[in-house]
């Protein structure tokens, strides 16, 4: 096992790391819109927000020797279903490959973010 960390990703917030790579798979830990120079959460719109949780994900992907075209899952967390659409819009410009998905509802995320993300990728 190997831990991933980028300063080009917010830093984590707990007591858990970036992102984990074993066995050949990276696990990553949800990532908010927190924009990694400030630790201020970036935009006001679920569009803004995604934009960003997608960028933080994609230093820790590029940090890791993967990227999008690798992911094999993610789980996206959002604050508010009526987001579901204004979301996928945003999502569906990175994740071209179609990876397997979960997205849902949550009752609330870290620091009031609208959204988090986080992914499993193959590292080859």
């Amino acid at each position: 096992m190997k831990t991933i960390e980028t300063k080009s990703a917010p830093a984590a917030i707990g007591p858990y790391s970036q992102a984990i790579l074993a066995n050949g798979f990276l696990y990553t830990s949800g990532q908010i819109p927190l924009n990694p120079a400030t630790g201020a959460i970036e935009g006001e719109t679920i569009e803004a927000q995604a934009e960003q949780a997608i960028k933080n994900l994609a230093a820790i992907l590029k940090a890791a020797g993967t990227d999008f075209s690798k992911v094999v899952k993610t789980t996206s967390f959002l604050a508010h279903i009526s987001d579901f659409a204004a979301f996928n819009s945003v999502y569906e410009k990175y994740f071209v490959s179609k990876p397997a998905r979960s997205c849902f509802e949550v009752a609330a995320l870290p620091k009031g973010a609208l959204v988090e993300i986080e992914a499993v990728a193959v590292v080859e």
